[in-house]
C-alpha cells in the first residue's frame, strides 16, 4: 500500500481520563508505521510502531483508538471516513486481521483491568447501530472473549474491586443487548452461567449487590417427581430455569429502545422448552411411572401435589410448541391415560391438587373438546354416574367454597365448551351434536340440578345457601 495523507487532529489521554488535542496534521503509513506530520509546519506529531499486539479500535467511522503503553491511550480523529479506512486496513495488514472488525485484538488481557470502562463504553456504544452490533458481536466470537471476560470477573469478585465489578455488569449486560444465539450458547453453557449472573449482581445504581447466585444454588431446589436418568435432559432444564430467571427478575424491564434487543433471548428460552417437551414425550417410561403415582392411592399427598405440579407445567410448555407436536403431546397424554388420571386428582380434597388439575384439565378441553367429549361418553360402560368426569366437574363446581368463586367461575367456563352445540360442528363427526347433548341430559344434568331442586324444597336463608344462589346465578349467566 502506498503513502497517503489524510487530514487528523491527535489526541491522547491525560491522568482525569480526558482527552487532549496534541494538534492537527496529515497521517501517512511508512513500512509498519504510523506518521503524522503537523499541518501548519510539517514538524512531526506522533510516529506510532504498528504492533501486533496492540487492540487498535475503529469507532463512529471516523475514529481509530489504541493504548501504546499503560496510562498512554492514543486516538486519531479523521476529517473524512475514506481516510480513517485506509489507515485502518494498513494497521489490519500488519496485524492480519480482518478489516471489517473494528476491534484487532481482545479488548482486554486478564492483566488489564484498569481498561474496562473503556471497554463498557465501547460495548454501549454500538447498541444504536446495528451495524456497529454485528461486527462486535462477530469479534467476540471469533476471539473467544467471553470465557476471558468471565475470567476477569473472577479476578475482580476475589480482589473486590467494585469498580471494576460495576464495569463488568454494563459489558455482560451490553453484550446481552446484541441479541446474537451463538453468544448465548456460550453465556449460557454450564461453565459460564453462574458467572454470567455473578456479573449481573453488580448493577452500578444498587448500594449493594444482589445475591442471585446464592438464591439459584441455594434456595431454589429442582425437584425431580421421577428420577430423569437423561443427563442431557437434566442439563436442559437446569439451563432453561436459569436464563429465563436472568430475563425476569436479574434484568430490568427493557425500555421501549430496547425491547427488541433480548428477542433472541426469548427464542432461546422458547426453543428450550420446546426440546424439553419433546424429550419428555419421547420418554413413555418416564410419563407411565408419573401417571402410575400419581394415580395411586398409596401415593402420599405431598407427593401426588409435585406430580400433578409438574403435569400443570408439562403442559404449560406445550403450548410453545408449532401445532402440529401440541397435537401430538395431548395424544400421547391421552393415550397415556390422563383424563382418567384428572377425573381421580380433581375428586380429592386436596385444594392445591385440585386446581393444579384443573389448570391441566384447561388445557386439554382447549386442545380438543371433542376428544374429552369422547372420553365421557364411554365411561358409563365402565363406572357409576357419580364418578364421571363431567359430574366431578359440576359437583367441584357447586361446592366451590371460595368467596370469589374463582375456582367455580373457571369450571363454568370449561364445562360450556363441553356442551356448547357450536363446538360440535366438525364435518368429520355430524353425530356428536346428538350423541354427547343425549349423553349429558341422561347422565349429568340430574346431577347439575340436584342441589337447586333441593334447596327449593324448603324455606331458609343462610349464608351457605346465599352463596349457593351466587353460584347459581354464575351457572344461568354462563350456561344458559
Amino acid at each position: 500500500m502506498s503513502d497517503t495523507r489524510r487530514r487528523v487532529k491527535v489526541y491522547t489521554l491525560n491522568e482525569d481520563r480526558q482527552w487532549d488535542d496534541r494538534g492537527t496534521g496529515h497521517v501517512s503509513s511508512k513500512g509498519i508505521s504510523l506518521l503524522v506530520r503537523a499541518e501548519s509546519d510539517g514538524s512531526l506529531l506522533l510516529e506510532s510502531k504498528i504492533s501486533p499486539n496492540t487492540a487498535y479500535q475503529k469507532q463512529q467511522d471516523t475514529l481509530i483508538v489504541w493504548s501504546e503503553a499503560e496510562n498512554y491511550d492514543l486516538a486519531l480523529s479523521f476529517q473524512e471516513k475514506a481516510g480513517c479506512d485506509e489507515i485502518w486496513e494498513k494497521i489490519c495488514q500488519v496485524q492480519g486481521k480482518d478489516p471489517a472488525l473494528e476491534i484487532t485484538q481482545d479488548p482486554i488481557d486478564e492483566s488489564e483491568e484498569d481498561r474496562l470502562e473503556e471497554i463498557a463504553d465501547l460495548v454501549t456504544s454500538v447498541l444504536s447501530s446495528p451495524i456497529r452490533r454485528e461486527k462486535l458481536a462477530l469479534a467476540l466470537m471469533s476471539e473467544g472473549y467471553i470465557k476471558k471476560l468471565l475470567g476477569l470477573f473472577q479476578v475482580c469478585e476475589d480482589l473486590d474491586n467494585r469498580e471494576g465489578l460495576h464495569h463488568l455488569y454494563e459489558i455482560v449486560r451490553g453484550v446481552l443487548f446484541l441479541n446474537k444465539a451463538a453468544l448465548f450458547e456460550v453465556m449460557f453453557s454450564d461453565d459460564c452461567i453462574m458467572d454470567v449472573v455473578g456479573c449481573l449482581e453488580y448493577d452500578p445504581a444498587l448500594v449493594q449487590p444482589k445475591r442471585h447466585r446464592e438464591f439459584l444454588t441455594k434456595t431454589a431446589k429442582f425437584k425431580e417427581v421421577i428420577p430423569i436418568t437423561d443427563s442431557e435432559l437434566r442439563q436442559k432444564i437446569h439451563q432453561t430455569y436459569r436464563v429465563q430467571y436472568i430475563q425476569d427478575i436479574i434484568l430490568p424491564t427493557p425500555s421501549v429502545f430496547e425491547e427488541n434487543f433480548l428477542s433472541t433471548l426469548t427464542s432461546f428460552i422458547f426453543f428450550n422448552k420446546v426440546e424439553i417437551v419433546s424429550m419428555l414425550q419421547e420418554d413413555e417410561k418416564f410419563l407411565t411411572e408419573v401417571f402410575a403415582q400419581l394415580t395411586d392411592e398409596a401415593t402420599e399427598d405431598s407427593k401426588r401435589r409435585e406430580l400433578v405440579n409438574f403435569f400443570k407445567e408439562f403442559c404449560a410448555f406445550s403450548q410453545t410448541l408449532q401445532p402440529q407436536n401440541r397435537d401430538a403431546f395431548f395424544k400421547t397424554l391421552a393415550n397415556l391415560g390422563i383424563l382418567p388420571a384428572l377425573e381421580i386428582v380433581m375428586g380429592m380434597d386436596d385444594l392445591q391438587v385440585r386446581a393444579a388439575a384443573t389448570d391441566i384439565f384447561s388445557y386439554l378441553v382447549e386442545f380438543s373438546p371433542s376428544m374429552v367429549r369422547e372420553f365421557v361418553m364411554q365411561e358409563p360402560q365402565q363406572t357409576d354416574d357419580d364418578v364421571l368426569l363431567i359430574n366431578v366437574v359440576i359437583k367441584q363446581m357447586i361446592c366451590d367454597s371460595d368467596p370469589e368463586l374463582g375456582g367455580a367461575v373457571q369450571l363454568m367456563g370449561l364445562l360450556r365448551t363441553l356442551i356448547d352445540p357450536e363446538n360440535m360442528l366438525a364435518p368429520t363427526n355430524k353425530t356428536e351434536k346428538t350423541e354427547f347433548l343425549s349423553f349429558f341430559y341422561k347422565y349429568c344434568m340430574h346431577v347439575l340440578t340436584a342441589p337447586l331442586l333441593a334447596n327449593t324444597a324448603h324455606d331458609k336463608n343462610s349464608k351457605g345457601e346465599l352463596n349457593f344462589a351466587l353460584i347459581w346465578s354464575f351457572i344461568t349467566f354462563y350456561l344458559c
